[in-house]
């Protein structure tokens, strides 16, 4: 079944869905993920969103979007002023690289004592979105559900560990995925719920050995500005 987004497209600011109301989305996610106070950012742009970012708006949008705006909020248009106000540092940096996808971004975000985070998303049109990459490990977020990100060794007993916490705390789980670069090494398990999980559930699942950090966040429409 298509979503009200794929039959007549988000409200908006700007001409396109792809270029602004996704762009918009694809920052406001980068900013869900990262956490922490964002410095400064580097937005390196692929395909169509590197050669009509300026004239489409994607720019304003995705710098809106990292100060916390919606897709449909006015102030996406000063987005620069309220960067400049926030004391937000960012560059557009455009690539040859046709990348995976005509409307992708990379964001390359630091923070407090130069704490940096890498991101990668793209506009898939109507307003939706999907990030690929984070930390160069393959995801599939959309930001449209409540989503757990754990980062781990690959080895037996983490899914179980995992999907066990959520289950005591009465969590039901939507989807799931792992991802791994290879055998034993390095792995992100993906997963969506039907609830949000509470701060409590995210300790217990972080207390496993093998997990070296959970990230936890909210669909976008839930997502609330700082």
């Amino acid at each position: 079944m298509s979503s009200v987004f794929e039959i007549i497209g988000p409200v908006m600011i700007g001409p396109s869905s792809s270029h602004t109301a996704g762009a918009a989305r694809l920052g406001k996610m980068a900013r869900s993920i990262f956490k922490e106070h964002i410095e400064r950012v580097d937005l390196t742009l692929y395909g169509s969103f590197a050669k009509t970012y300026k004239g489409h708006g994607t720019d304003r949008a995705l710098v809106g979007g990292l100060l916390g705006f919606d897709a449909e909020d006015e102030r996406i248009r000063d987005a620069f002023k309220d960067a400049a106000e926030e004391n937000l540092q960012y560059q557009f940096i455009e690539s040859s690289d046709e990348g995976g996808h005509p409307n992708e971004v990379k964001f390359d975000l630091y923070g407090k004592d130069d704490y940096h985070m890498s991101i990668v998303g793209r506009s898939l049109g109507g307003g939706r979105i999907l990030v690929t990459n984070v930390n160069n490990l393959e995801v599939e977020i959309s930001g449209e559900d409540y989503t757990i990100l754990t980062f781990h060794h690959d080895c037996p007993g983490v899914i179980a560990w995992v999907t066990s916490q959520l289950g005591k705390a009465s969590v039901n789980i939507s989807t799931m995925k792992v991802f791994r670069k290879r055998k034993h090494c390095e792995a992100v398990m993906l997963i969506n719920t039907d609830e949000p999980v509470d701060a409590q559930v995210m300790a217990d699942i972080q207390d496993h050995k093998s997990i070296s950090s959970v990230m936890y966040f909210e669909p976008l429409e839930k997502a609330v500005a700082e």
